[in-house]
């Protein structure tokens, strides 16, 4: 019985979360030059080209995270089933963000999805703490760029809600 060598798992729970960004990737590039360029942004929005690394560095960041909680609790056990499950939730709700707002344009559903993954993902690092703090250190770059993008998010919905 072969086993799989220590650093796979670590390289797996790392890339996870770029999956869900790559498949985003593909709508957002086709919506960028015509919808979201149509839209009224805030002077303090960053430029587009910021979005793929700093994305690249919050998903390696949280994805890194997950597999400290994941070696900590001996894999997947009953114990791990609260704080795994919670970055779960919060990851699908990141993923789900992209073709809300970009693929079907709506906006204010957008910002739900965003303040529901902020939530999860509060819970999660919170959950994380007592588990593994390095873990929970990790995500705090990414809960600060979601309160940025939720309020990013906001305003181009509340300046843009009106527009067909």
């Amino acid at each position: 019985m072969e086993v799989v060598p220590a650093w796979v798992p670590a390289v797996g729970f790392t890339l996870l979360p770029h999956a869900g960004g790559f498949l985003g990737s593909k709508v957002t590039k086709k919506e960028i030059p015509v919808w979201y360029e149509s839209l009224q942004k805030p002077s303090w929005c960053p430029p587009n080209w910021v979005f793929a690394p700093v994305w690249g560095t919050l998903y390696t960041s949280m994805g890194f995270g997950s597999y400290l909680v994941w070696k900590e609790l001996g894999g997947f056990s009953e114990e791990s089933v609260v704080p795994l499950g919670l970055y779960a939730g919060q990851l699908a709700l990141n993923w789900a963000w992209t073709p809300v707002f970009f693929g079907a344009h709506k906006m204010g559903w957008g910002l739900v999805t965003l303040l529901l993954t902020t939530g999860m993902a509060t819970a999660t690092t919170a959950s994380w703490y007592n588990i593994k703090k390095t873990a929970a250190y990790l995500m705090v770059p990414y809960l600060a760029w979601l309160t940025m993008a939720s309020a990013l998010n906001y305003r181009i919905w509340k300046d843009n809600h009106n527009k067909k």
